[in-house]
């Protein structure tokens, strides 16, 4: 029945640094979203897909832990990615999985959502 994901939606407690973060240092672009009666963003992967949905009219619920623990996505030139990282100063954690070679980085957005970014094992640093 599922064919494929349609997108994640997080809350966002500051919109412009939330913006900065996804679209400015991961490179998602904000796309079109129809009027649906509150404020926020569609963000797209590829100026195709829309993959983030962000919400900036409701605060974060005061317990955050959920049953999602985080979201990923594929990525390209996990060296410029780093680069983009370092000349920020903003935390990650890169590592290599050992049987398939995969570089992962790991992350928070502005409001605690967990990031990872999945990159080639062909790439290299």
């Amino acid at each position: 029945m599922i064919v494929g994901m349609n997108h994640f939606t997080a809350i966002a407690e500051d919109p412009q640094t939330t913006l900065d973060f996804y679209v400015g240092l991961l490179g998602l672009t904000v796309g079109h979203r129809p009027d649906l009666g509150f404020d926020g963003a569609w963000l797209y992967a590829g100026g195709e897909q829309a993959v983030l949905h962000l919400y900036f009219d409701r605060p974060p619920p005061a317990h955050r832990a959920g049953v999602i623990d985080h979201m990923a996505f594929t990525a390209k030139d996990v060296k410029a990615v780093k680069a983009r990282f370092d000349e920020r100063g903003w935390k990650y954690d890169l590592r290599r999985q050992k049987d398939s070679g995969i570089w992962q980085l790991f992350t928070y957005d502005p409001s605690g959502a967990k990031v990872e970014l999945d990159f080639d094992p062909a790439e290299s640093l």
